[in-house]
């Protein structure tokens, strides 16, 4: 198996941009991963030891979550049906060209996310301390991803008017994007020790740092329209100006002011 496999199967599922050309960066997203990490456990199933099993086995349950919690939240959660109302009328407008071109940039990013595993299995890497280490911090990215989601879904419903600043959003304000951070970067972690080549450390760091770069201009988008929403409540201005915007201890706030973000 080879980097273009994984590129291939990103394509097929991620294909659900289709429906809603949103759902590439999201519902897509994490039905790619999870299939892509699937296909890696199905085209190297004669070497995983139980160490890659589980590593593999954490991002597919990983993306089946995000998919259909995301599925799900659409469905059944008025204030994201409303949220996502103008992306359903763009959607049916934007001509099938942009839609080719969003296709098949996400599922060459998601490739590429995935590429430090499937590398490390390709060149036939021992488990060692890299493998392990990434996979801790893998776990500790997807706990605080599906925490952050509790949390948010509890607090919208006992006040779906209000922002939310318990739990994990007392750390930071995207405590789901901190946890993609941390999760990505203990993919890229597991390829430091498998002895990859120039072109495939090229690989591996284009799909992390275009990851980060996602997060953040997500948190950008998510900032302007928490602004709108918010700004003229006195303890939104006050949560803020004192918790960090996405990573923790760090005193960066806000991100608005940074136009290079827009994705």
């Amino acid at each position: 198996m080879n980097f273009g496999v994984l590129f291939l199967v990103g394509l097929i599922f991620s294909a659900i941009g289709f429906v809603m050309y949103i759902y590439f960066f999201s519902v897509g997203y994490g039905l790619a991963i999870a299939a892509i990490a699937a296909a890696l456990m199905i085209g190297f199933h004669a070497q995983m030891g139980v160490s890659e099993i589980l590593c593999c086995g954490m991002l597919i349950a990983y993306g089946l979550r995000l998919g259909l919690y995301l599925l799900y939240r659409d469905a059944q959660n008025a204030v994201y049906r409303k949220v996502l109302n103008p992306e359903r009328e763009r959607s049916k407008t934007m001509p099938i060209g942009p839609k080719l071109a969003i296709w098949v940039s996400c599922a060459l990013l998601y490739a590429m996310m995935m590429s430090p595993i499937c590398f490390r299995l390709q060149n036939g890497a021992k488990a060692d301390w890299a493998l392990w280490a990434g996979m801790l911090l893998m776990a500790c990215g997807i706990v605080l991803e599906c925490v952050a989601d509790y949390q948010k879904s509890a607090a919208k419903k006992k006040n779906s008017a209000r922002f939310v600043d318990t739990g994990a959003y007392r750390l930071v304000r995207c405590p789901n994007y901190l946890g993609e951070l941390i999760l990505w970067t203990g993919v890229l972690l597991t390829g430091v020790t498998a002895k990859l080549s120039a072109l495939q450390w090229i690989i591996a760091l284009c799909g992390y740092l275009l990851i980060v770069f996602v997060m953040f201009s997500g948190a950008r988008r998510l900032e302007l329209r928490q602004d709108k929403n918010y700004g003229d409540d006195p303890a939104y201005q006050e949560y803020v100006r004192t918790v960090p915007i996405i990573l923790p201890f760090v005193p960066l706030y806000s991100v608005k002011k940074y136009k290079f973000l827009v994705a």
